[in-house]
């Protein structure tokens, strides 16, 4: 494995009921639920979908694999959600942009140049973030941004943020997979405990903490599919794909002992065989 940092991220949203009723004349009177559902439904009549546009998308959680080596040679990995259950959504922004400002890490992610950062980009606008390091391009004179004007987190065709799905489909929008079926015909778990249209439903019901173990789950899928990608691209060879693989097993396994490890207990059952 590499000696760079990856940090593979996953975000799921709920609909910006603050931003919404600031940009219509909603009556006070109405509850979040009421707001919500009449923006969706005007959504549904505008375009045939109920999905709301990207910058009215608030972000309720966001979960990172970081996987690295130290200095002395000792492979790390964490699964984890950033912030609390109890965090806004300034702080969970922050702490992924201070996570790229310390590590400068390779990023990983599927759809993310279609959704997640998008909404990361709108989001933080709205939260007054600043978040230098993932937007240089080359133009500073630390001695290492040079090398940003040729591979950045932004362009679309660098390599310092990889989408997955973008890059699989050949940037051709009509050749993208789903993360979930892609992940099965590879014999990984794929989804677990609920899908993106169900994250709101789960607000609202107070399951904050099911949603942040559900965006877990799929960020381990994302890594997995990262892996078998280096696998693919020749960043591994078999022996190290093989390794790789049982190296998180392992992890996720003693991540199952732990006393709120059920996820990660069903999860690991869901491994086929030739993983």
């Amino acid at each position: 494995m590499a000696t760079a940092t990856v940090l593979v991220f996953d975000i799921e949203t709920i609909p910006d009921v603050v931003g919404l009723r600031r940009l219509n004349a909603f009556p006070s009177s109405m509850s979040d639920s009421d707001v919500a559902s009449a923006a969706m439904a005007e959504r549904l009549e505008k375009t045939g979908s109920e999905f709301l546009p990207l910058y009215l998308q608030r972000i309720c959680a966001i979960s990172c694999v970081i996987r690295r080596t130290t200095k002395e040679g000792t492979p790390q990995i964490k699964v984890g959600t950033l912030g609390t259950s109890h965090d806004d959504e300034k702080v969970l922004i922050q702490t992924f942009f201070e996570l790229i400002e310390k590590y400068t890490p390779q990023l990983v992610s599927w759809n993310g140049s279609g959704f997640d950062l998008p909404v990361l980009h709108y989001r933080a606008l709205v939260n007054q973030i600043q978040a230098p390091r993932y937007w240089e391009m080359g133009e500073s004179q630390e001695n290492d941004s040079r090398e940003f004007k040729w591979n950045n987190y932004i362009s679309r065709y660098h390599m310092r943020h990889l989408d997955l799905m973008d890059l699989l489909a050949k940037f051709n929008g009509r050749a993208n997979a789903p993360l979930d079926g892609l992940a099965k015909l590879c014999g990984f778990p794929g989804k677990m405990g609920m899908d993106g249209s169900q994250v709101w439903p789960a607000y609202q019901d107070g399951k904050i903490d099911d949603i942040r173990r559900y965006c877990e789950t799929d960020v381990v899928n994302t890594y997995l599919m990262y892996c078998r990608f280096q696998l693919l691209r020749g960043g591994f060879s078999l022996a190290e794909y093989e390794d790789e693989i049982v190296f998180v097993k392992a992890y996720l396994e003693n991540l199952a002992k732990e006393p709120n490890g059920a996820q990660w207990q069903e999860y690991l059952l869901g491994f086929s065989p030739d993983a």
